[in-house]
């Protein structure tokens, strides 16, 4: 099973964006997201492209969801997101 990642988009260059999973920063496509993205905003990622801006009033509840599969095994959760073997998640205030 696939599944998208959620991180907040810091920074915009064309149809690409920088983009913060946890205290870790992924460079991802924003070009076939089907509404305009700007920093700040909330996505979902899979394999380097944003695949659907999150919507304000979903984003809380979404990263408490994502937060609640991720307290498990760090490891595992960084390996999901792209990370990189000296990263750490920023979970819970880490």
């Amino acid at each position: 099973m696939c599944l998208g990642i959620p991180g907040q988009i810091t920074e915009i260059d064309g149809s690409e964006a920088t983009a913060e999973f946890w205290d870790v920063e992924k460079t991802v496509r924003i070009d076939i997201v089907d509404e305009d993205v700007e920093v700040g905003d909330y996505i979902l990622n899979h394999a380097g492209f944003a695949i659907r801006k999150i919507p304000d009033d979903e984003v809380e509840e979404t990263m408490e969801i994502y937060e609640s599969f991720l307290e498990g095994d760090e490891d595992e959760a960084l390996e999901e997101i792209g990370g990189g073997p000296d990263e750490q998640l920023g979970i819970g205030g880490d």
